[in-house]
């Protein structure tokens, strides 16, 4: 059976380097799958930012987004089919369980943001909150 093999651009083998091979065991030792799993982009819209994150093999019933005071959390979950059915797989690669990130709301108008989920993308659009003008004025004295 063959296998694919990640290319690591970072590797240059005219250079011997002692450390390279703590350096990816501690790269793989702190690897997080649920990272991995949901990578975001967060761009700058003018207006509002769009946050666009990857959740492919989702169902949107699967995928909430929770508001509170101070931040937005993602949480999403799935299931595998290899759960129950494990005696036919040769190898399941494909990952299953939740994964959650959390976003500050700091700056951004809560009440106005809004959701859609396509083609495995979860997209955000959180505008963002008026900036507040600074107004000074000279009180009376009685």
């Amino acid at each position: 059976m063959y296998s694919l093999t990640t290319y690591n651009r970072n590797h240059n083998n005219d250079l011997f380097n002692p450390f390279r091979a703590l350096d990816e065991m501690e790269r793989d030792f702190f690897r997080s799958d649920a990272l991995a799993a949901m990578k975001t982009d967060i761009r700058d819209a003018g207006n509002s930012f769009i946050l666009e994150a990857d959740l492919p093999g989702f169902k949107k019933e699967d995928i909430h987004v929770d508001l509170d005071d101070q931040s937005l959390t993602i949480h999403a979950e799935r299931h595998s089919a290899t759960e129950d059915k494990k005696d036919n797989y040769l190898k399941s690669e494909r990952t299953f369980g939740s994964f959650t990130r959390s976003f500050s709301t700091e700056g951004i108008d809560t009440s106005n943001i809004r959701a859609s989920y396509e083609n495995g993308v979860l997209t955000l659009e959180l505008p963002k909150q008026a900036p507040k003008v600074e107004t000074t004025r000279r009180l009376e004295i009685q």
